[in-house]
């Protein structure tokens, strides 16, 4: 890993770190104010697919959360760029909410499947015509292969367990776009002029957030918010560089020893 640098940038996840769902964590709209006093640059990476990147935008001004369109990096930014690459024609197992992100993409007669959060999708119609067009050969692209996530009524099925059943039943590997992927850590620092080892990583989960973060060599701090679980920091080597109680925390202690 490269020499520890002066810390330029900081990467922060958004659901289950800066809110959950429709609710703010508490403190987190103050402590990002104190971040942003600083000269460090501040973006927003998500893996979320369940809604585009307008109603993200939308929901985190309604929770009085001062961020921009530019500052964000998604997961489906990051589908749409593959799929364009590849010139594909994409069955998009998405939330509907999400399509707006997938707007010109060229549709009809699918050639590849694209698969993220959506459980209004995941049922076994849906699922087996998916199966049969990865049979003749369609290429699989997984925007995330999360285990769960956390809603307001508790934890919940992520897509990362049914992106594994296709591929388990068609005996392919997916090619996955969101975190813990190294090229979306790098691509969402992107535009900010920093190296991983000048930037830090704020999320919620221990293996995308973290470990992934530290994968390209930033240092990775783990919100005990979200979708945290007791003793998951131990689920990664190395560990998150620090383990806290919130975002606020985390701000903290990036304000009294990383600057």
């Amino acid at each position: 890993m490269a020499a520890r640098r002066a810390l330029k940038a900081v990467l922060v996840d958004l659901n289950g770190t800066l809110h959950i769902e429709d609710a703010a964590v508490p403190g987190a709209q103050e402590a990002l104010k104190r971040l942003r006093g600083t000269s460090v640059m501040v973006r927003f990476v998500t893996n979320t697919t369940k809604e585009s990147k307008q109603d993200l935008l939308e929901r985190l001004k309604k929770l009085e959360f001062d961020i921009s369109e530019d500052e964000i990096f998604t997961s489906l930014t990051a589908a749409r760029n593959l799929v364009e690459q590849k010139q594909v024609r994409p069955m998009l197992l998405v939330d509907d909410r999400a399509l707006p992100d997938f707007k010109g993409i060229q549709t009809s007669d699918p050639n590849a499947v694209v698969i993220g959060l959506a459980p209004e999708h995941f049922h076994y119609q849906i699922l087996n015509q998916a199966f049969r067009l990865l049979l003749d050969g369609a290429p699989l692209i997984a925007i995330h292969k999360a285990r769960y996530y956390k809603r307001k009524d508790g934890l919940a099925l992520g897509p990362g367990p049914f992106v594994m059943a296709l591929e388990y039943a068609t005996d392919t590997k997916a090619t996955v776009v969101g975190k813990p992927e190294k090229t979306f850590f790098l691509e969402a620092l992107r535009g900010t002029g920093c190296e991983p080892e000048e930037a830090v990583m704020i999320g919620d989960d221990c293996r995308d957030d973290v470990g992934g973060a530290q994968n390209v060599g930033m240092l990775g701090i783990l919100v005990k918010t979200g979708k945290y679980r007791a003793a998951d920091e131990e689920k990664i080597n190395p560990p998150p560089y620090l383990t806290c109680e919130s975002f606020p925390h985390a701000v903290d202690h990036i304000l009294r020893h990383l600057l």
